[in-house]
């Protein structure tokens, strides 16, 4: 029918008679309606919303056959929810939804009651959709010690390994490192560390799912001490529970940097070799021993056999690693809107001070020439360089053309000057040679001469560089007559 009327009539034309079958009084009605709630959520898209206080009717509905109905699709449901159909989780976060969270308890204390173990365990294995739909701090404060009470009061043991998983999912979502770290340390102590072998028989599931789910450097740095401990439990069906288990416990090591886990490890198995008085036990402990033996083989024949498993474990440990930041930046963000006004103008105020120290080379250095002026930018001395090359250039080969340079002192002077002025370039030396042959022909002064070295090449450059050719034509007439009297007089 909505695909004949319209999702965009929908309001308008079915809504009253969806109303209507969702509080029906018969329950097959109820049931009815809860299996085809995600097919109705899938065609409304964008005008999902409109249906969001008949699926909490459903979530309360006092049938566990509408619950269990309903379920199913719960996932897909409440992603469709929380998107509105367009918009990202991230700016939603079903907020304009506040009855969910109490729907979603109050479904699950109906389950808990009830003798329908099934039904729990299914809406315990579909809250792991929790994490993409609310936030961390809401699960952790309504859901997550829920999860431990199931684990260690409920009797059933599918529900257990349920809310085991689910709580492993919603550490490996949470983005506040002192939550891991206070449920990590509920798990050792109440779990791991507990006085009934039950409850450290479920810390065992724990480690597979948390083997499974995170990291192999997570495992190794919080749960692998903790699991290779129960090697010296005194219940058998405890230290039966591990030895199946230290296959995987050993998958997550890597050589060389675990190499001391390694050596821990391979302890504990040779106490259970020697130490081991339950035949079942130590039958198991053969076994397994033979499978590590194995695994090292297959690992060191067959290293590409896991190299998809390598690249999986690389992206779990970028995920992990990536919460830590964004956890990083939160607390920033927060520090900062924190902050009065005045202490951010401040820090405003001491940025902008601490600038010109950064930018001294960038900004283009002026060099004060024979009338006072200074270069307006970098390329017009980069100009000014290479005319004066050029010039300089143009100056020898004139002067190669009408005298003998290499009778002149001037070599000397060159030469004499050199050693003094190392730092610079081969531009400035140029350039003072041209002008040593100016200041000796225009005046009787002697030809070693010592410029101040306060003044850069490029401010004599700039001197020159104003009309090139007429400078040329005056330099060449005083330049043959004193040639030629040096000559004549040797």
């Amino acid at each position: 029918m909505i695909v004949f009327v319209d999702p965009k009539n929908f309001h308008m034309e079915l809504y009253s008679t969806f109303f209507c079958l969702c509080h029906d009084p018969e329950v097959p009605v109820r049931y009815t309606i809860a299996i085809c709630f995600y097919e109705v959520s899938k065609l409304l898209n964008s005008g999902v919303f409109l249906i969001h206080k008949e699926l909490i009717t459903l979530l309360q509905d006092e049938s566990l056959e509408v619950l269990d109905a309903l379920i199913d699709h719960l996932p897909e449901i409440l992603e469709l929810m929380s998107t509105g159909g367009e918009s990202t989780i991230q700016e939603n976060k079903l907020s304009s939804l506040p009855d969910l969270i109490p729907a979603l308890t109050a479904a699950e204390q109906r389950a808990a009651a009830s003798l329908k173990w099934r039904t729990h365990e299914k809406l315990l294995q579909k809250y792991a959709c929790l994490p993409h739909i609310i936030s961390s701090d809401q699960i952790y404060y309504r859901f997550l010690q829920r999860m431990f009470t199931i684990m260690m009061t409920n009797n059933v043991l599918p529900v257990q390994k349920a809310a085991s998983r689910t709580l492993c999912i919603f550490l490996r979502y949470n983005r506040k490192q002192e939550q891991r770290h206070e449920v990590i340390q509920k798990l050792i102590e109440q779990l791991g560390q507990g006085k009934s072998y039950w409850n450290r028989l479920r810390f065992l599931d724990t480690c597979e799912f948390i083997i499974e789910i995170f990291s192999k450097s997570f495992f190794c740095k919080y749960f692998f001490l903790p699991a290779i401990e129960l090697t010296h439990d005194p219940v058998a069906n405890v230290r039966m529970k591990l030895c199946y288990l230290l296959p995987k416990v050993k998958s997550t090591l890597k050589i060389p940097a675990d190499k001391h886990l390694l050596q821990q490890l391979e302890m504990c198995v040779r106490k259970l070799l020697c130490q081991e008085k339950d035949k079942d036990v130590l039958a198991i402990v053969k076994r397994t021993v033979l499978e590590l033996d194995r695994m090292e083989m297959s690992m060191d024949a067959f290293q590409k056999k896991f190299y998809e498993k390598d690249l999986l474990d690389q992206e779990k440990e970028r995920e992990e690693l990536l919460i830590m930041e964004m956890e990083q930046l939160e607390k920033e963000k927060q520090q900062n809107d924190g902050r009065p006004m005045s202490d951010k103008t401040f820090e405003k105020k001491r940025r902008d001070t601490k600038t010109p120290t950064t930018l001294p080379k960038s900004i283009p250095i002026s060099v004060p020439g024979p009338s006072g002026t200074s270069t307006p930018s970098t390329s017009k001395e980069i100009k000014k360089s290479k005319l004066i090359r050029s010039q300089s250039f143009n100056n020898q080969a004139f002067h190669a053309k009408y005298g003998n340079l290499d009778k002149c002192p001037s070599k000397s002077s060159t030469a004499g000057y050199t050693p003094s002025v190392s730092g610079l370039g081969k531009i400035s030396v140029i350039s003072l040679t041209d002008d040593s042959f100016r200041a000796r022909s225009a005046s009787s002064i002697p030809t070693s001469f010592s410029p101040s070295p306060s003044l850069p090449s490029t401010s004599r450059g700039a001197g020159n560089s104003a009309d090139p050719k007429s400078s040329g034509s005056k330099d060449a007439q005083p330049r043959k007559a004193p040639l030629k009297s040096r000559k004549s007089n040797p």
